[in-house]
Formats: structure tokens, C-alpha cells, sequence
């Protein structure tokens, strides 16, 4: 069975809707629905800012997003926003996911929520957290707050050096940050933000560090896969995918 992917996100960078079906090899179908950006011009925030994730994080907030998706008639909602999670925390995440799937009728798998299954799964103690530059400061904090939430130990580093567009980003400056940065102290490594698009690198940083890479979006098809049960190979995007969750 062919799966139609529902993307929710209040970011306007692309991200899912383009990894997703390049690691699935375009046999999937996704549709995105982004949530309104708040409308209040005189908050001095960006949209970014962890306060105005929190009001956007929100089932209210996110229903005429939701709606669309259902009325699309997906499969699965893959809520995609690292950074939301982050904002809310680790146990609003799950009650958040809980809610929208009671609304929507169908599976909902979020960003942060696989990266801690998928430690979790692997065994992993301590991580390595790679943050685009365009994150907010305060994302550091709540980075490592949300995986020391969950027994996980966290070890933040910011890639200050790489473009602060998405789109300028290379797959070549990626694995030069972390080849760099990132030491033997950790046992994975995660590139967090859905519009940090490092798919393309998990495959050479695994090989060159000997530790698990997991990547915003390889996390969600993974997830998603095992929410929906589906036998869907993925190939040549690491380790991640050679150990299924079970069906959630």
C-alpha cells in the first residue's frame, strides 16, 4: 500500500516534504499543511522563539492545519518541528501527539519523541546535538533540558559556522562540522531541526565517527513507518532503519 504522509509544521522552511520521499525513494506521497505564524506584529519574537512555539503548539492552534491534512485523507500526520518539542518539553509532546491523534483518526509521530525512541532503542546514554545556526540561543538550553528530561545526557554544540539560509547549507559542510566538533565522548549523534537538511550525510558521518547519526526527518519516516506498521525498505540512511520499532 502506497502511504500519503501528512506533514504539519509552523516553520516555512522545507524539510520533510523533501527528504522524506528522497530516503523512501518517492514511494510515499506527502502532503504539508503549516500552521499560521501568530498574527501579533508588535511581539518583538520570531515565530522561532520558544514562547510563541509553546502558543502554536497548541491542538487549537494547529486545527485548521489538522483539518486539511484529514480532509487530504493521509495515512499518517508526522508533526515536524524539533524545536516545538523542545519548547513544550518531552511530556506535553506526548500529550500533544496524543490529542492530535484522537482528532485526526490517524497515527501521529513527532521529531523529538523518535529521537528519544530511537536512543532509547539503541541504547544510547549520551548525544551530541548538532543546532543549525538559524536556532534561537535559548534552543541550546532547552535542547539539552529535553533529552536530560528522559535520562538522556546531552551534549549541545551550535554549527555556528555553517550558512544561517537552509538552503545554502551543503552536504560537504556538514560533514566537516561534525567531523571537526564532535568527539568520542558520545555514543550518537542528532541533527535537530526539520529544515536542517543532513539526510544525504548520515551514511559517510556513520561511517567516519562509528556512532549512530539520527537526522530530524530520517527520524519521522522512521517513526512513521513503524506507526503505521508498513514494510517500506529505506536504504543507504543508516543504522537507524536496520533496527524497527515495533508497531506503535
Amino acid at each position: 500500500m502506497r502511504l500519503t504522509v501528512g506533514v504539519l509544521t509552523p516553520h516555512a522552511a522545507p524539510g520533510p516534504e523533501v527528504e522524506i520521499p528522497e530516503m523512501a525513494s518517492a514511494r510515499l506521497d506527502v502532503v504539508v499543511a503549516r500552521v499560521s505564524q501568530l498574527e501579533d506584529s508588535t511581539r518583538p519574537a520570531p515565530p522561532s522563539a520558544a514562547a510563541d512555539l509553546r502558543t502554536l503548539a497548541t491542538p487549537s492552534a494547529l486545527r485548521p492545519a489538522l483539518e486539511a491534512l484529514v480532509e487530504a485523507s493521509v495515512d499518517v500526520i508526522a508533526y515536524a518541528s524539533t524545536t516545538s518539542g523542545y519548547a513544550i518539553g518531552s511530556a506535553a509532546e506526548v500529550e500533544l501527539a496524543r490529542r492530535l491523534r484522537e482528532l485526526a483518526g490517524v497515527p501521529v509521530v513527532t521529531s523529538g519523541l523518535a529521537a528519544s525512541q530511537a536512543l532509547k532503542a539503541f541504547g544510547v546514554r549520551r548525544v551530541a546535538l548538532i543546532h543549525p545556526p538559524w536556532f534561537e540561543d535559548e534552543m541550546t538550553e532547552l535542547g539539552a533540558e529535553y533529552f536530560h528530561d528522559q535520562e538522556l545526557d546531552a551534549v549541545t554544540l551550535t554549527a555556528t559556522s555553517l550558512p544561517k539560509d537552509p538552503a545554502q547549507v551543503l552536504p560537504e559542510q556538514v560533514i566537516e562540522y561534525v567531523s571537526t566538533h564532535v568527539d568520542t565522548s558520545t555514543e550518537a549523534i542528532f541533527f535537530a531541526g526539520n529544515g536542517f537538511r543532513a539526510a544525504s550525510t548520515i551514511e559517510e558521518l556513520e561511517r567516519r565517527t562509528g556512532q549512530l547519526v539520527l537526522e530530524a526527518n530520517q527520524l519521522l519516516l522512521w517513526s512513521l513507518l513503524a506507526a503505521t506498521g508498513s514494510n517500506l525498505q529505506i536504504d543507504n540512511h543508516g543504522s537507524l532503519f536496520s533496527r524497527r520499532l515495533p508497531c506503535l
